[in-house]
């Protein structure tokens, strides 16, 4: 009940859970408005902006819902932090293409959430279990987030070919290449062979 001056919250049958499985289940992320989404749980177009400030809201929580399953539970270990990684790349490659839309979207340039943080917090981790420093580490993160996501955009999007794919081959080239103490052997720039 609302008193003189106090504002009705949510509706109790909204949550952030409820907001982020509708959209899931809703097929397509590209399309999914929040006016649709409003109507599939069954409540008010301004209902739903009392939980969320809009679209990227919606897609803020889905992030957060996917990454909560994405992140194995137990901590790499040194004898187990590539294949812990592994693990968590095809937890990536099942979630993200089982949700239509969201490969292509987490490709592109986008804002880093709550669950962006806890996905590399883990893959931070994961590198320096395996030797890596601290700079070392950051600089594997990065190429080992921005290769995966992309690789999924471009396989959403069928930009890779008639091809069959091999995700297990791309996985397998990224972990035994991502370095933790040696230096890289094959990014080297060569040496001008000018006179």
């Amino acid at each position: 009940m609302t008193g003189p001056g106090k504002r009705p919250g949510p509706p109790a049958r909204l949550s952030r859970e409820s907001i982020a499985a509708a959209a899931l289940a809703s097929g397509d992320l590209e399309s999914l408005s929040m006016r649709e989404l409003a109507t599939r749980l069954g409540v008010s177009h301004s209902a739903l902006y009392r939980w969320v400030p809009g679209r990227e809201g919606v897609i803020d929580l889905i992030s957060e819902t996917l990454i909560d399953r994405i992140v194995p539970t137990d901590q790499p270990t040194p004898d187990n932090w590539r294949a812990w990684l592994g693990r968590l790349a095809w937890a990536a490659h099942d979630e993200f293409l089982a949700t239509p839309g969201y490969a292509t979207r987490i490709s592109r340039p986008h804002r880093h959430t709550r669950g962006f943080t806890k996905m590399r917090d883990a893959v931070l981790t994961a590198f320096r279990v395996g030797g890596a420093d601290d700079e070392m580490a950051e600089q594997s993160w990065y190429v080992f987030g921005t290769t995966l996501v992309t690789w999924l955009g471009a396989q959403e999007q069928q930009l890779l070919g008639d091809a069959p794919l091999r995700f297990d081959l791309f996985l397998d080239s990224l972990l035994r290449g991502l370095p933790t103490r040696e230096k890289p052997e094959f990014g080297t720039r060569p040496r001008s062979t000018a006179p």
